[in-house]
């Protein structure tokens, strides 16, 4: 007799239920969220929170600047008179008093002008004694009032003539006790100095001797250095409410490091056509003579005050070139968020986005909750 086809029920039973207590795969385990961090007690007593608030804070507007000359301490100085150089005294660099002479010219119109005040001089004497003359002659009776009247005109006139010889002298250059001389000892010097009209230093001499000059022409410019002007252009739209006495920060390129704190003196009343710009100036102190004209400069102003949201400089974490803050999420956990930041402005920072007002930030201890952070991604304990 042959077996049945099918299996007794108990055997299947039996393999229905081997099956059944196969293992099954365990489930995933849940991944941490890199960017959550969980303080423990010890690290949340060195943490500080407080809520996203505002703050004043006011932009700070940097412009390029240059240092120049004050123009109130400065001369440019020409000759006096036409005619050639003979002798330099002055070179670029050189501190120079007031009065001291930068050079000689040996000048014919000075000489031409000295001559005709010897003249006028002549005249006057001789006028002078006409009219001595008919004065006595008339009061003799010899001669009439009519012809006393025209000698004293005549001497009233050369009085006149020599005053406008010795004016044309001072002009020359020729100061009032070298005409006394000249009236006394009546010899002519056809030479003529250039002298500094302010004490100071040379920074500038455009001649060389034996060059022929004219009292048009710049020969020596002379400028006291003790003070100096920072000047810079600000731009049309940042210009409204920029106001003398204003506290502004000087850098100097050349002096990296150094910052010079002073106050605006000088606000231009016009708007610059072509580059719709406003100049301002400030004094700079330059006792010791460390900064130079035309050396560039960085003028910073600030702008209006702002109430801005703003958080202390260590509450920010740098990550991967971009700006953090550990936002608090729960009871003693805090998560990484990227925010845009603006300006600085006394130890704070503005938020431009990424935090919405009144929400507790971490802003004290942000390094070490950062580094606990890390420990926790890469599976610490």
């Amino acid at each position: 007799m042959k077996a049945p086809l099918y299996l007794p029920s108990l055997l299947l039973a039996t393999l229905l239920a081997a099956c059944s207590e196969k293992p099954q795969p365990a489930p995933a385990k849940a991944e941490r969220d890199p960017l959550t961090v969980t303080a423990d007690a010890e690290l949340a007593g060195r943490i500080e929170v407080a809520a996203l608030g505002v703050s004043e804070v006011r932009d700070l507007l940097r412009v390029p600047g240059r240092v120049e000359a004050d123009e109130n301490r400065m001369a440019r100085i020409g000759a006096p008179v036409n005619g050639r150089i003979t002798d330099l005294q002055a070179t670029v660099g050189q501190e120079v008093r007031r009065g001291a002479v930068l050079a000689t010219i040996n000048s014919t119109e000075l000489s031409t002008s000295q001559l005709a005040f010897l003249k006028a001089q002549s005249q006057r004497e001789l006028a002078s004694r006409s009219a001595a003359r008919a004065k006595q002659l008339f009061d003799a009776d010899v001669i009439g009032a009519a012809e006393l009247q025209r000698r004293q005109s005549e001497l009233t006139m050369a009085e006149a003539e020599l005053g406008a010889a010795a004016d044309q002298l001072k002009v020359l250059g020729m100061p009032t006790g070298a005409v006394k001389r000249l009236a006394e000892t009546r010899s002519i010097n056809s030479l003529s100095q250039i002298v500094a009209t302010v004490s100071g230093t040379v920074i500038e001499r455009k001649v060389t001797e034996g060059q022929v000059v004219q009292p048009a022409d710049p020969v020596f410019l002379v400028a006291d250095l003790s003070s100096l002007w920072v000047l810079a252009e600000i731009p049309e739209q940042n210009a409204g409410s920029i106001r003398v006495g204003e506290e502004v920060a000087v850098e100097i390129a050349a002096l990296p490091g150094r910052t010079v704190n002073g106050r605006l003196t000088f606000v231009s009343p016009v708007v610059n056509a072509q580059t719709r710009t406003v100049q301002v100036r400030l004094d700079l102190p330059n006792p010791q003579r460390d900064y130079k004209p035309d050396m560039l400069a960085s003028v910073l102003i600030q702008g209006k005050p702002q109430q801005r949201p703003t958080v202390p400089g260590e509450a920010v974490v740098r990550e991967d070139n971009r700006d953090y803050v550990f936002v608090r999420s729960a009871e003693n956990t805090f998560r990484l968020r990227a925010v845009q930041l603006g300006i600085e402005y006394q130890g704070r920072r503005v938020v431009e986005s990424g935090v919405r007002d009144g929400e507790m930030v971490v802003v004290g201890g942000a390094f070490h909750l950062n580094n606990e952070r890390k420990r926790q991604t890469q599976g610490g304990q």
